[in-house]
């Protein structure tokens, strides 16, 4: 098993070696709440407690599951007839085409101008890519209904995650987040503690006719990013670079391999200072972790955006020769796709008649229990689709599950429910840092 990341107690690198903005040691109460395995399983104790008729918010039908397992089913086989189904990542967002379009190969046409191809560059480019594709995943909160951006390669307009990851695909590939002159194919910490809303305005193409939700707090959370990219050298280096996070893993690794949860909980700590702090444990924010009654010491713990961020490693860590094993360490991803899905097919039912009518918050007692019911249902359909199928598990692991899958099927269910736009079936008031 890779080595936990650790550190001393400084919240900086005091000279002892910690190197980190808030070093988690394995003894800490807070490190059994950073791993996947404190998702699966508290989630899996707030279902059962459904399940047994205890709670007021939601009953639980798993008779529905293959239902659901079904519909999931065919939208993989509608969208990948031979059952090569990537990962679900961010990658997918850099690759649109539009509505009925080829996808586009952004990336090795990057890759290619910079002369970055082949396998002599391997180390480099999986550096270049963790560079695009960690700002690219903070960059991904709701865009808002009348945002578009028009992708100048080929004069498509792109919409919400689509748009933004095409959109901050083209602001890395200019240098946007590079502090290096002549090298704009990386992610500095210097340039990142200096991105302000007006950056983020012009490359997102906002104006007035095109307004974008929630600018101010974007790029809030990049210059937050650098700030504890530059208190953390023992992953990202000095001066700091995002791309040297493939540097920290590759040296974890033992006969070039890693562990899915190391990756996970390296990201979770590293990058824990970043997200508002909202729940603490003796100093150490939880981030996506919130409170129900039936939790285990009652708590929950979703790390929603970080477990996506993990995903959107995997590729460019196996493109540098890295096997990544223990993929089943992550969950399924809880969010207004994924979970609206399973909302929508009656795998959990609010009690309230009146709960998809009203405004919720993320830390509400029904929220929190709607997205622990999720995870659970995910792995549950996971199952049931992989049977449908007639593939294995690890073959077709709940990364290749979400992306053919639970989320584009969430998608298309609603759009059949909810057309025009196909919205969530209720909505949630979040700041970007949760969904």
């Amino acid at each position: 098993m890779n080595e936990i990341p650790a550190g001393g107690r400084s919240g900086h690198d005091d000279g002892t070696g910690s190197g980190w903005h808030s070093p988690v040691p394995p003894g800490h109460p807070a490190a059994a709440l950073l791993t996947g395995e404190a998702v699966r399983s508290h989630c899996a104790t707030v279902t059962e407690f459904v399940a047994s008729g205890e709670s007021e918010l939601f009953t639980w039908h798993p008779e529905r599951i293959h239902v659901v397992a079904d519909y999931v089913a065919a939208t993989i086989r509608r969208r990948y007839r031979n059952l090569e189904v990537p990962y679900h990542s961010r990658w997918r967002h850099f690759e649109s085409g539009g509505p009925g379009q080829e996808s586009i190969n952004r990336w090795q046409i990057l890759c290619e101008r910079a002369g970055m191809s082949g396998h002599d560059h391997c180390e480099e480019r999986a550096r270049i890519g963790i560079d695009l594709v960690i700002p690219s995943v903070l960059l991904d909160a709701g865009a808002g209904p009348d945002w578009r951006y028009r992708d100048a390669a080929s004069e498509m307009m792109l919409t919400r995650s689509e748009g933004l990851g095409v959109a901050s695909f083209d602001l890395f590939a200019r240098g946007g987040f590079s502090a290096a002159q002549g090298d704009p194919l990386r992610s500095d910490a210097e340039r990142l503690c200096r991105i302000d809303a007006s950056t983020i305005a012009t490359a997102f193409q906002v104006a007035q006719h095109n307004p974008l939700v929630g600018l101010e707090g974007r790029a809030g959370l990049l210059r937050r990013l650098g700030e504890v990219m530059q208190a953390t050298p023992a992953v990202f280096g000095r001066p700091a670079r995002l791309g040297n996070l493939y540097d920290y893993l590759a040296g974890h690794a033992r006969d070039g391999r890693i562990e899915a949860g190391f990756v996970l909980h390296t990201l979770l700590v590293a990058l824990g200072p970043v997200w508002p702090g909202r729940v603490q444990m003796e100093g150490i924010s939880l981030g996506d972790c919130w409170r129900h009654a039936a939790a285990p010491g009652g708590l929950v713990p979703f790390h929603k955006l970080t477990q996506w961020l993990t995903y959107s490693l995997l590729e460019p860590l196996e493109d540098a020769g890295l096997t990544v094993t223990g993929l089943d360490a992550l969950t399924g991803l809880p969010e207004y796709r994924n979970g609206g899905l399973l909302y929508d097919f009656e795998l959990m039912v609010p009690r309230d008649a009146a709960f998809a009518s009203r405004t919720h918050t993320v830390d509400e007692p029904e929220i929190v229990e709607w997205r622990a019911l999720t995870v659970t249902g995910l792995d549950l359909v996971a199952d049931a689709v992989r049977q449908a199928l007639g593939v294995s598990e690890a073959d077709f692991p709940l990364a290749r599950v979400l992306e053919g899958g639970t989320w584009a099927a969430g998608r298309r269910i609603a759009a059949q429910r909810r057309p025009p736009g196909g919205p969530p079936p209720f909505a949630i008031q979040s700041d970007g840092t949760v969904f």
